[in-house]
């Protein structure tokens, strides 16, 4: 396998679990996919909504009711289906399984809404395959996901946000964090912090035409970090994210949380309300 295919592979591992779980021999359809965050949506009374940008439109899930809130917290979602295999990128980059929506249903207590990258769900006409593959943290995507917080922020006329993000997701939202200055609380789930450490450490080609969260370290010092990583995590391992929050200054370091027992995906939903618990006991 060659450097293209190794850097494909390690990018089809986390959706090829899914696959194998759920005894899929292939993927379910776009359609599918949308229909089971739609039917997720539904039992929580969240509804769906489009927010255009400039370069692509993107998917939000919300609480039917819409009030004032002082915080609102954005859930961002992982790099979903971005391969088919080692070889093949996949033609649409909707999550089979979308963590980071049931993250925010499973959010305990707050506001919480949903945001889907960019040619998730909603596969705009600017969508090329390398907005999923090479350039999924490119600048165009990261302006993007900042303008439908904007839409957000004002939807629910909050002050503040938390933002969280699962996997690539929290790439996303770790950039976003960097660019803003309402952002109270920047927390990753299985985040991958650093693309070029993680690319050495997979020994694989860094991604061309993305940016990473290491440029932004000064930026992000005065925003209040909480990384959660599993235990069992080989594909986003904890000391990626040691590695991360030691480039901070002492007095500024994010925390890193080893969570026992889960790896890149499983057992992250069923553990969210009690993590969740531990981050809002610091504001009490």
């Amino acid at each position: 396998m060659g450097n293209h295919g190794l850097f494909s592979f390690v990018r089809v591992v986390a959706a090829s679990l899914v696959l194998m779980l759920a005894g899929c021999a292939t993927p379910p359809t776009p359609v599918e996919r949308r229909g089971t965050a739609d039917a997720l949506a539904r039992e929580h009374r969240w509804q769906a909504s489009l927010i255009q940008t400039p370069a692509f439109d993107l998917l939000v899930y919300q609480p039917d009711e819409v009030h004032q809130v002082d915080v609102l917290t954005v859930y961002i979602e992982g790099d979903g289906l971005a391969w088919l295999s080692p070889d093949q990128p996949s033609t649409d980059p909707t999550p089979i399984d979308p963590l980071s929506l049931k993250l925010a249903l499973a959010q305990p207590d707050g506001t919480a809404v949903y945001l889907a990258r960019p040619c998730q769900y909603q596969m705009s006409p600017q969508c090329s395959e390398r907005d999923w593959t090479d350039r999924r943290f490119a600048p165009d995507v990261i302006d993007s996901t900042n303008q439908a917080i904007d839409t957000l922020k004002k939807r629910f006329h909050a002050s503040e946000l938390n933002l969280v993000g699962y996997s690539g997701g929290g790439t996303v939202a770790a950039l976003v964090a960097a660019r803003r200055e309402d952002v109270a609380r920047l927390v990753t789930v299985a985040g991958n912090l650093d693309p070029r450490a993680w690319a050495g450490y997979h020994r694989i080609s860094p991604l061309e035409g993305s940016l990473d969260p290491v440029d932004e370290i000064i930026s992000l010092q005065a925003i209040e970090q909480w990384h959660y990583v599993g235990e069992m995590d080989t594909n986003m391992p904890p000391s990626l994210a040691q590695s991360f929050a030691n480039r901070f200054p002492v007095n500024r370091r994010p925390k890193v949380i080893v969570v026992p027992g889960l790896d890149h995906h499983r057992g992250w939903v069923r553990n969210w309300p009690a993590l969740w618990w531990e981050i809002e006991r610091t504001r009490q």
